[in-house]
């Protein structure tokens, strides 16, 4: 079993003085992804992240940059010593040729290896459907369930989570990585595994402020409705409005800010 955390011996100041702790923090190492279709094999480039979900990150990840259209399109996935293989029946083959990456893309890098914005704008998801309506009291529940249930973040601080709940507040699932969009491709990742997609009427949570990147993977997945604790950007809102996302940030206690779409939720 690959480990997420690496404990170091530190020095801890505070106002009584310097003292020497063994601390845990979230461990982050590179993976290397490639994706091979009938004869040709591509490398995608090398993603930090931390260990573990592999399969589900790198599935998730070609799914959310189009690269694939469902899990139908997976033959297989060869994992080795820091690299993992898709070989894949079908794939989209002009994103392919238009997709290039840096050398090594940092765990809070994202998107922005790519060539050009022009490429990064274009979304073949799912077209967006009504869409559950949610409660604050149902967010608030859900946000309470997902920090309970974030090891990784408990031990460390050092982690960002990606959940889906239910329109109640019921958390159905959570992954954590020590990259925002990782952590988000993980969990698109094992919904395509368990055939959890198309989302219908889940409600996508993320830990942390609402970028870009994870407003584009949360429509290029098919939620309605997205959930951050964080502050979104401006690219982020203006996608939402333009694809009818409803992405409320600030999610805390009894106040949230609605970017778009607010239709879908009640103060009851």
């Amino acid at each position: 079993m690959v480990s997420t955390e690496k404990q170091f011996g530190v020095s801890k100041l505070n106002d009584e003085g310097l003292a020497r702790i063994d601390d845990i923090v979230a461990v982050e190492s590179p993976l290397a992804i490639t994706i091979t279709f009938g004869s040709i094999t591509r490398s995608l480039g090398v993603t930090m992240r931390t260990p573990g979900r592999d399969r589900e990150l790198a599935i998730g990840f070609l799914y959310s940059e189009g690269l694939i259209n469902g899990i139908d399109d997976v033959i297989e996935t060869i994992s080795g010593d820091g690299a993992i293989e898709i070989v894949c029946r079908n794939i989209d083959e002009e994103s392919l040729s238009e997709y290039h990456r840096i050398s090594t893309i940092t765990s809070s890098c994202g998107i922005c290896g790519k060539d050009s914005i022009s490429n990064m704008l274009h979304i073949h998801g799912p077209k967006m459907h009504v869409g559950p309506n949610v409660s604050m009291e149902s967010i608030n529940y859900s946000l309470d369930e997902l920090r309970k249930i974030q090891p990784l973040f408990n031990s460390t601080g050092g982690s960002h989570a990606s959940a889906i709940s239910t329109p109640l507040g019921n958390v159905l699932h959570v992954e954590e990585d020590i990259g925002r969009h990782n952590a988000l491709d993980k969990l698109v990742g094992h919904m395509l595994l368990s055939e959890m997609h198309p989302v219908d009427d889940l409600v996508l949570l993320v830990s942390g402020r609402a970028s870009f990147e994870l407003v584009h993977k949360a429509i290029r997945c098919g939620f309605s409705i997205m959930i951050a604790v964080g502050a979104p950007s401006s690219l982020a809102v203006d996608m939402a409005r333009e694809h009818g996302l409803t992405l409320v940030g600030f999610a805390r206690g009894d106040s949230f800010t609605i970017y778009s779409s607010p239709s879908r939720v009640s103060s009851s």
